[in-house]
């Protein structure tokens, strides 16, 4: 079975979704799953404004009220955020081509140190880190963060994304053996709900 997974390490929604998802994936423990970076907002070095840091600190309480996880609110105190996430995009996408099937453990990496423990995702430093983390070296994590095949496979993923018509994140698809995508979650979704879809689905497609 294959799933296509639409999401952006510094989406606060994909990261209330991330339990969800891992409860789904377990029951079906042969899926490969194609992580695609969707890129909630573009390279900026100008702090986020006030209206916007008001703004996402608020969803972060919606997303604490409906799903399993808690935010570190000590994140706007301690940093300056930026309305960038594209590096973190392309953190995900280097640690893969380093170190096939990491994407997943990249994004919970960066959802870490961000959501958790309050440090800023559209720093290099915090990506290099993370990626330390789970035992990519360093040096070569930075160069091939920087490199040209990155940012073409970023533009390759962001092309994904829009030819599904992904609106918003997470979004996960059930792709066929005719390579035609399914929607099993259009936002945040719970696994009982995507596991009725997926059943649906799997019913119409056999």
């Amino acid at each position: 079975m294959r799933l296509l997974y639409v999401m952006d390490p510094m989406c606060g929604w994909c990261y209330g979704f991330q339990p969800e998802l891992e409860a789904l994936l377990a029951k079906y423990p042969n899926a490969q799953v194609d992580w695609i970076m969707g890129g909630l907002a573009p390279d900026s070095q100008t702090p986020m404004d006030e209206q916007l840091r008001q703004t996402i600190a608020s969803y972060w309480h919606q997303i604490e009220a409906k799903s399993q996880v808690s935010f570190n609110h000590e994140f706007w105190t301690l940093n300056t955020p930026y309305r960038s996430t594209y590096p973190a995009c392309r953190a995900v996408i280097a640690a893969e081509t380093i170190q096939a099937n990491s994407a997943q453990a990249m994004a919970k990496a960066i959802q870490a140190a961000y959501y958790q423990e309050a440090k800023n995702p559209s720093l290099e430093t915090t990506l290099t880190a993370c990626a330390s983390g789970i035992g990519i070296d360093e040096a070569q994590f930075e160069k091939t963060l920087h490199s040209a095949q990155t940012q073409q496979r970023l533009q390759q993923q962001l092309d994904i994304a829009r030819q599904l018509q992904v609106s918003g994140f997470p979004a996960l698809f059930y792709i066929d053996e005719k390579h035609r995508a399914y929607p099993l979650a259009l936002g945040f979704s719970q696994t009982a709900e995507m596991e009725q879809r997926l059943s649906q689905v799997l019913g119409v497609v056999n």
